[in-house]
Order: C-alpha cells, then structure tokens, then sequence
C-alpha cells in the first residue's frame, strides 16, 4: 500500500524512491549507494581542527575571533566556506566512483534564533547542488545541528542537553527548517533524502523519557515535509547516536529509509544483525551514514560486510586536517600546534602575529582540493579506483 501511493509521485517528479529494502533511480535500477560526507565544512568539529577542548562550533567560531579578532574572524569564514568544499572536489568525488555525498548542515546557516529563513548557507548549499547535479552524484541532507540540539555533545552545537526534544520552541523550528528546505529543494533530482537528525539522543541523557518523543517528531516533521517535497526520500537515525531502532515502529509513510552509524565495531555480522532485524521485520532500507576513522584494513571488512547485506554507505569524512583516515588529508601548516593551543586554552599569551597569519594562510590555501593530499589506499579500501590520474595514464 505505501509503495504504491508513493510510485506515481516519484515517477512524476524523477525523484529516487524507495521500494521494499532498496533505493531505486527514476530509471528503476537499485542504487547501490557508495557516499562520502563532506564533514567539517558547513558544522566545523575541532578534532578536525586538532582542538582537543575547543569541540563545539560555537567554541570553535569563539576561540577563532579570539585568535583573529571579529572581522578577520569572519572573513576567514566567509574564505574558509567558499573554498573547503569546490568543484574540483565534487567532480574527484565523481572521478573515484562514490556515487552520493552525505551534507551536514548548522541550521544557524540558514534561518534566525527568530525563525526567519535566511542565512549565507543557501547560496552555498545551493552551488554545491548545481556541482553535484552536473557531476552526476546524488545528494544527502542532513541535520547535524538542530535548533537546541539533538544529541546532547558537542558536535550538535548545543547546551549540552537534546533540547530539541524538550524545548517546544526548539521542536517546532525544527519542523520549520525542514519545511523551508523541502520547499526550496522541492522537486530537485539531485537529492536523494532528508537526513532528518544526525545522531539524536545520546545514550547518558534521559532516554527513557526521550526515546518515546522521537518518532512522533519524526511523524510530524514528514507530514511538513511531504506537504511541499512529497516524493521525497525521507531518512530516519535511531536513537543513541544513531545505534538504535528499538523506539522506531513499522514505517509510518511511504518512502522512508533507516539509517544508523557505527565505528570500530566488529567486522562480522553480528555488529549489525540487530539493524538487520530491523529491516527484515518492517521490509525496509537500512544505510550506514557514517563510519571509518580506522584503518584501511578494518575499512575494507566492514565494507565488505554491508555491501554482503545490501546496506549502502558513507564513510566519514571526506577531508581531515593532517590524517590518513579520510579521502583529501590537508596539509598542517607551520606553527598550527601553537594555533590549536591557544584555542584549546593551553596557552593564554597569543601566537605572534606572523606565526598567526603564516598557519592561517597556509591553512586556508591548504583546504583547497588541488593542495590536499588524497590517500589512495583509503579509496582502494573502499573499492574504488584507487590509482592516481597520471599513474593511470602510464599504465
């Protein structure tokens, strides 16, 4: 019954579906999903600064305009989002053969603490659409910050606490910026789904009390979005950071999709057989939305394994600053471990002001893609082409 009300919207607006446990093209073949999150970009996270206590987006914007002063502050943002993520770097996603790339978004980049929908992150999110439909690449949304929070650590950008769940105002912006998104991307055959919360409810918060709100949010912000983007995929995260589905029902609406993460856990099936469980008692589509920060070895098992189960995936992350567990390691300029410091509060006297602007230039020079240094063997890990352009030529 759900496939069927969902089939005649999807066909008529060329969007990807579901069917059963699998992901289908407009055209009617299985994806086999094979994405890359482009972590860092629009939610900065300070390991992937190298800040040890500077962890939060919040504490990251905050020790930047204690390093730079406001203005220089913000015109290193401004350079860093314009850059971080470009063309080149869609069209290499492309080139190696991922076939989707997972988006984190901050919701403080496209609406106000008030509501209002603006913000310098549609015109970013935008273009890089446009690159991702010309290079032929799907698309996945997702919430990393929403308004309050939703996990309840650091990376959610909020108190400290999920918020979301408790706040009604937080809640009710949430649903908002889910409208306002689907209403804008309406239609867009870039798009695969709507991540809705990364992550929610970390596991030392009340879950008892939270776990039970989950998916009546989840009924709520589908039926906002399904009223402006209704063929639209949309993806559901259990709880405890994503680990499980045990407060999810059967689906509630056509064209949903279960996603969960997990990293260093064992390689065998028994690290997701529950999740497997899950999908063959509601006759639905699971995705791993993000794992890896390991070893190529421990990569390529875990890969394997999912890809034995049917399960499509996204690795994290796309680019790292100075590592060899991401696609694209950037450079770690001269004098960072002083910057990393000082913004950890390590040390309270600042960097001299040449040290300061050396490792910014350098830093930000060093996010673009044709300065990073792309780690082959973390591509080969993950069955992909694994051999450098020229390299190919010789051969």
């Amino acid at each position: 019954m759900l496939l069927a009300l969902c089939a005649p919207l999807c066909a008529q607006t060329k969007l990807a579906r579901i069917e059963g446990k699998n992901f289908v093209a407009p055209d009617g073949t299985i994806l086999h999903l094979k994405g890359i999150s482009l972590g860092n970009w629009l939610v900065p996270e300070g390991y992937m600064f190298k800040f040890k206590i500077a962890l939060a987006p919040r504490e990251i914007y905050g020790a930047f305009d204690k390093l730079l002063g406001p203005e220089r502050a913000a015109a290193f943002w401004r350079t860093y989002r314009d850059t971080y993520i470009g063309p080149d770097d869609i069209s290499f996603i492309k080139s190696v053969g991922f076939n989707v790339v997972r988006i984190p978004l901050h919701y403080d980049l496209f609406m106000t603490e008030t509501g209002d929908m603006t913000g310098e992150g549609w015109a970013l999110l935008d273009r890089v659409l446009g690159w991702v439909q010309e290079a032929g690449l799907y698309a996945i949304l997702d919430l990393h910050a929403a308004p309050g929070g939703q996990t309840g650590v650091n990376h959610d950008d909020g108190s400290g606490y999920p918020l979301m769940f408790y706040v009604p105002r937080d809640r009710e912006l949430t649903i908002k910026f889910w409208r306002a998104m689907a209403e804008h991307y309406a239609g867009n055959p870039a798009i695969l789904g709507y991540d809705v919360l990364n992550e929610p409810i970390a596991p030392h918060h009340d879950v008892a009390t939270l776990n039970p709100r989950l998916e009546p949010f989840y009924r709520d912000v589908t039926a906002a979005i399904r009223e402006v983007d209704p063929g639209r995929i949309v993806i559901l995260a259990g709880g405890q950071w994503s680990s499980s589905f045990d407060m999810l029902g059967r689906p509630f609406a056509p064209n949903l999709a279960y996603t969960y993460h997990l990293f260093w856990g064992s390689t065998e099936r028994d690290s997701i057989q529950r999740h497997l469980n899950f999908s063959n008692r509601y006759n639905v589509p699971l995705f791993l939305g993000e794992t890896g920060e390991l070893t190529d070895d421990w990569n390529e098992a875990f890969r394997k394994l999912h890809e034995a189960n049917g399960i499509g995936w996204s690795f994290w992350t796309y680019k790292n600053l100075d590592t060899t567990s991401t696609v694209v390691s950037i450079p770690r300029p001269d004098g960072w471990d002083d910057i990393a410091d000082f913004a950890d509060g390590r040390r309270s006297d600042r960097p001299a002001p040449e040290v300061v602007d050396r490792a910014i230039a350098q830093y930000l020079d060093g996010i673009q893609f044709r300065h990073g240094v792309v780690r082959w063997s973390y591509l080969a890990s993950l069955g992909l082409k694994a051999t450098p352009p020229t390299m190919r030529a010789q051969r």
